[in-house]
């Protein structure tokens, strides 16, 4: 059995008071522009997580989803199958 060291957590470090590129430099599941609104949340269900880095096809960081914008998006009566991340993040 391998003893493993924890250290506590300096009181900024509250994922609320982080900007958006420490979030963009924080590690998590990382998906591809193109995909779909209700892929992206089957995604983030199975990765269990709240939010994805969204990359571009050279895999570039160009933004950030997180669950709850996606449902908004789901949820409108605006969403269809051919609703892409990109047409989201185009939108802010």
């Amino acid at each position: 059995m391998t003893l493993i060291q924890t250290q506590p957590r300096p009181a900024d470090a509250c994922p609320v008071h982080r900007t958006a590129v420490e979030v963009m430099d924080a590690t998590g599941p990382q998906v591809c522009d193109d995909m779909s609104v209700e892929v992206a949340l089957a995604v983030m269900a199975a990765a269990r997580t709240g939010r994805l880095v969204v990359c571009d096809q050279d895999e570039q960081r160009i933004g950030l989803v997180t669950r709850t914008a996606l449902t908004a998006v789901r949820d409108s009566g605006a969403c269809t199958d051919r609703v892409r991340l990109r047409d989201i993040l185009a939108t802010r």
